[in-house]
């Protein structure tokens, strides 16, 4: 039998953080959903205000979902304006983009992205960037052409920029020094070493940081974090995906950014109501008031 369950609640935060990425639209199949109320479909929005409200009840009072292909990111448009505590950013995921190229539909969705980032509450263009993780050679060209799109209307548009990252560290950074990046730009779900952490530091973008640094085997993760100083740090669940310990292996959700932000303070030898209010004051600062 499966011991994975419906994760506990965390201690309540002493001061209100924002989780800067979280995917309330998507549902888990192989886990447990601590969001769901009726168990299938799309996500509700009555699922979605109730997520909110547990993650409130844990001092997590805001959140950016972040829609990453053209059906989340209607989502997202749709669901910031219901949901006080959201605001949103929306983008093509890397991972999405070799597909369109090759059907010849990737003009059009970036045209689509484009009307959506103007929505007031949609803040940030994200998650963009490159994955050569999941897409092989074949498929670099396309991401990175998508990649310099998105960098363009984020400096456009005045936003802010979420990027993924994900065995790309050196091609990112590349294409952001060529392309010039957007006055704020977010580093999500940082997993780069300490000298990519330093150098990200000194070009002024904000690093974000995951369950993953809680994980017992990301001690290399934990050492780039004592590179970052308090004003340029961001935490996030990007949930449903990376719980953090002591739930790992369960489905994340914002509720679960407590058990993140505290390790994140033993690392960085702060109390945990000055790391709140850090992660606090500089997601204000990248996506503006909610």
């Amino acid at each position: 039998m499966s011991s994975r369950r419906v994760p506990l609640r965390p201690d309540p935060l002493p001061v209100a953080v924002v989780d800067n990425h979280t995917h309330l639209d998507i549902r888990r199949d192989d886990v447990p959903d601590p969001v769901a109320i009726d168990g299938g479909g799309d996500r509700s929005t009555e699922e979605i205000a109730a997520a909110l409200r547990t993650a409130v009840e844990v001092g997590v009072d805001r959140v950016v979902q972040v829609g990453c292909d053209l059906p989340s990111a209607r989502f997202t448009a749709r669901q910031v304006e219901l949901h006080p505590g959201m605001l949103g950013a929306v983008a093509l995921h890397p991972n999405e983009t070799p597909a369109l190229a090759a059907a010849g539909e990737l003009e059009a969705a970036l045209a689509e992205i484009e009307r959506l980032v103007a929505h007031p509450r949609i803040r940030a263009v994200g998650e963009t960037g490159l994955d050569y993780y999941r897409t092989g050679p074949e498929g670099h060209a396309a991401q990175q052409e998508s990649f310099r799109r998105h960098i363009d209307l984020a400096k456009r548009t005045g936003k802010a920029l979420q990027i993924h990252d994900r065995d790309a560290h050196q091609d990112v950074l590349d294409l952001l020094e060529e392309e010039g990046a957007p006055q704020t730009t977010v580093m999500h779900c940082f997993s780069g070493d300490r000298e990519m952490a330093r150098e990200c530091v000194a070009r002024g973008y904000y690093l974000s940081f995951a369950g993953t640094v809680t994980f017992k085997s990301a001690g290399d993760l934990r050492e780039a974090l004592l590179e970052v100083p308090l004003e340029s740090v961001l935490a996030e669940t990007d949930a449903p995906y990376l719980t953090p310990t002591p739930e790992r292996g369960n489905a994340n959700a914002p509720y679960l950014l407590p058990h993140t932000v505290r390790g994140m303070a033993r690392v960085l030898g702060v109390d945990v109501p000055t790391m709140c209010r850090a992660v606090s004051d500089n997601a204000e600062r990248v996506y503006g008031p909610w």
